[in-house]
């Protein structure tokens, strides 16, 4: 096969479980939203065009991050104008599609970070003709609640797939990452059409699709054994942080960054332009300093990511965390926690990362209370938000946009956009008889 595939990237995901985090397809890491970064490592494995399937709500934010992107990739964006499902948003590039004469596709999910290396071998595998569809399969050793291969005796040949088995009833350990190349296109979108029309029950019309066309044509599994993070609730943005502060190899300190008295920087560690760094403080990779962020005097920042124009407050800590832009911390800890953009945490704030029996953290999602895998988990706290003086979160806490905390308020719940949450405090003045003043 000659014609490179086309990707098709799902970037309409509604975000309702990653409140109170924003769009997270445009979650910047090291100054640069996900979805230009995954472009050009699409571009980099050899995909030259991609069509961007886009929500009503994220449209234009799309449009606006895609106008900065230096890239050899090609692009449009178009609209899912209800979230229908895969399959659904699959079919609004079939205009485009179609006009190209049906060339094979890449689909994957912006929200899905790998390793660089499985796009060159996918499109590797489109180039060799072997077969006529070619997914990634991720091997894990315990319960994933997602879909599952069924393979062949070959172990390479994919003869079904099963969305969300019970446990213990897995068809193989081998579960789908939506990394996908179909060199049959058109038929695979007449297979989707079909079921809409047919008032499938489910919003599973892509996978049903898929095993469908597997009695006529060959699918073959392209093992993968690398990192993968999916970004789906919000403190899987540490996950992705993490990923990238792990690529960061050396000392990259911008000549117009100022480094002021005796400074330790230790580890991998990129420091932008403007950036200005006092007395006392200290880096220790891998971390990411934005451009005209401060870190303060005898501050400590630690395996973090620090966007433009923060403030690590005098002798604040701020450890594997991502902090966005125009933060403010003063006299702060901020451990293992998300802040977006103007979150200003006062004096002697905390955020509370470990519980006392030191098990796993959980957190609402929706009304549920999920295990979030992470025994270090502080807050996560949207944009704008103010918290008070000598105030403190409880591990797993999320607290919404624009909100207001108290001074010396212990947050244990949740906290909606735009609420107030404080202490009724009840103070006494005692003179050196005992009398209580009546003032």
């Amino acid at each position: 096969m000659s014609q490179s595939p086309i990707a098709i990237v799902l970037a309409g995901g509604a975000n309702s479980r990653f409140w109170p985090l924003r769009e997270k397809s445009l979650y910047t890491f090291m100054n640069e939203p996900l979805l230009t970064r995954q472009l050009k490592v699409y571009a980099e494995a050899g995909f030259q065009n991609a069509i961007i399937i886009a929500n009503p709500a994220n449209y234009s934010l799309i449009v606006n991050a895609m106008a900065a992107l230096e890239s050899t990739i090609s692009y449009n964006v178009v609209v899912q104008q209800e979230p229908l499902g895969m399959g659904h948003a699959i079919l609004q590039a079939e205009d485009l599609l179609r006009e190209a004469g049906y060339p094979p596709i890449y689909i994957c999910q912006v929200n899905d970070v790998v390793e660089a290396q499985l796009h060159h071998r996918l499109y590797e595998a489109a180039q060799s003709g072997r077969a006529h569809a070619y997914l990634t399969g991720f091997e894990v050793s315990t319960y994933f609640p997602g879909g599952y291969l069924v393979l062949g005796d070959d172990g390479q040949r994919i003869v079904g797939i099963q969305e969300k088995p019970s446990i213990g009833h897995e068809p193989s350990n081998v579960v789908n990452i939506v990394a996908h190349v179909h060199t049959e296109t058109a038929i695979l979108f007449e297979h989707i059409h079909r079921l809409y029309a047919s008032n499938h029950p489910h919003d599973d019309h892509y996978e049903v699709a898929m095993a469908a066309m597997m009695n006529d044509y060959r699918f073959e599994c392209v093992r993968y054994d690398g990192k993968w993070h999916p970004i789906k609730y919000p403190w899987h943005v540490l996950d992705v942080m993490k990923f990238y502060l792990d690529h960061i190899d050396g000392q990259h300190i911008h000549p117009e960054a100022k480094i002021l008295g005796e400074v330790s920087i230790s580890g991998n560690v990129i420091i932008e332009a403007g950036a200005r760094l006092f007395h006392g403080a200290s880096v220790v990779g891998p971390a990411y300093i934005g451009p005209d962020a401060i870190v303060g005097n005898g501050a400590l920042v630690r395996e973090s990511m620090i966007g433009e124009k923060s403030v690590v407050g005098h002798v604040s800590e701020v450890a594997r965390s991502w902090l966005g832009q125009g933060v403010n911390l003063h006299r702060a800890v901020v451990l293992d926690s998300v802040f977006e953009d103007r979150v200003n945490f006062s004096a002697g704030c905390i955020t509370a990362n470990l519980r006392i029996d030191g098990g796993f953290v959980k957190s609402s999602v929706k009304g549920e209370r999920l295990v979030t895998g992470r025994n270090k988990l502080g807050a996560m706290i949207g944009e704008g938000a103010f918290i008070g003086i000598q105030s403190g979160t409880m591990p797993g806490v999320k607290i919404g946009a624009g909100a207001e905390v108290g001074a010396f308020t212990n947050v244990t719940q949740d906290i909606l956009e735009g609420q107030r949450l404080y202490s009724l405090q009840e103070t006494r003045l005692v003179d050196a008889t005992g009398k209580v003043s009546e003032e």
